[in-house]
């Protein structure tokens, strides 16, 4: 019998427990590899049920000013795929939490697709979403993923039409990722009244798990969102921690953590 990949096993236990998922997103390496581990570490201890680990990269476009000053902090420690993939391996040592990798198209493609896709497997990530890579474009790193029980995970955004959303759904596996706004990311004040009815259209389409991110900045947003979505995703909000405690370790993972507790408590009361 094939194993339950992670993702799926953590979508259906949450559905029978008629509980959300909050999904937190970091850039790995920022402010440094060590550091990123306590970071993950602390972040599953706090509620998080899935981690997105940005790759970083140094023109990550659909990302606002705080992720891409997270892919600078963590570049100019020289961290590349390569450390990215080590990091997972050294999270799975003592962790179950489910991996997606986030990143861009291009160093996936020049470290090798085939190669890519095993060493994310040997590594331990369950996912992989890649920002700038189509649905129309995907199918030849789809089926290295596919290969190696990889799930891959997709964008859809409002301005997505239906043909675009049966495309997606028809390639996607794990969970989709609904972006709520328009634009790049970033912590907003306030998000589209018209996400339920958004959610709604998409889960016409498929009956994946629908995770909700860009611009969720407080527990209370979470919780709004949560309410339609199978998930949350709260990515700047935590990073803009990071940035303001990035010198001081005990710190920044206790901000972070009663940070993450509070978005926890908003999406399971939803």
């Amino acid at each position: 019998m094939t194993k339950e990949k992670r993702i799926e096993a953590l979508f259906k236990r949450l559905k029978t427990e008629k509980k959300k998922a909050l999904i937190t997103f970091v850039t790995a390496g920022d402010p440094d590899l060590p550091t990123s581990k306590k970071i993950i570490q602390g972040l599953e201890k706090s509620g998080a049920d899935l981690i997105e680990l940005g790759i970083p990269f140094s023109d990550p476009m659909a990302d606002g000013p705080t992720i891409q000053a997270a892919s600078e902090r963590a570049l100019k420690k020289d961290v590349h795929l390569t450390d990215v993939l080590g990091l997972v391996k050294e999270i799975r040592k003592k962790s179950e939490v489910p991996i997606v990798l986030f990143g861009y198209y291009n160093p996936i493609f020049t470290y090798g697709l085939k190669k890519f896709a095993k060493d994310v497997r040997a590594a331990g990530a369950d996912g992989v979403l890649v920002v700038d890579l189509p649905a129309e474009e995907c199918d030849e790193l789809k089926s290295e993923l596919d290969r190696n029980a990889i799930d891959f995970i997709f964008l859809l955004t409002p301005t997505s039409d239906d043909s675009r959303i049966q495309l997606v759904a028809s390639k996607a596996s794990g969970f989709i990722y609904f972006v709520s706004v328009t634009g790049v990311t970033g912590a907003r004040k306030s998000l589209s009244t018209d996400i339920p009815k958004l959610v709604k259209r998409v889960r016409r389409f498929t009956k994946l798990p629908i995770g909700v991110g860009f611009g969720i900045s407080t527990p209370a947003q979470a919780k709004e969102v949560a309410k339609s979505a199978d998930g949350a995703v709260v990515g700047s909000a935590i990073i803009n921690i990071i940035a303001e405690n990035k010198g001081t370790s005990g710190r920044l993972l206790a901000r972070m953590g009663s940070f993450v507790a509070a978005l926890k408590r908003g999406v399971e009361g939803a």
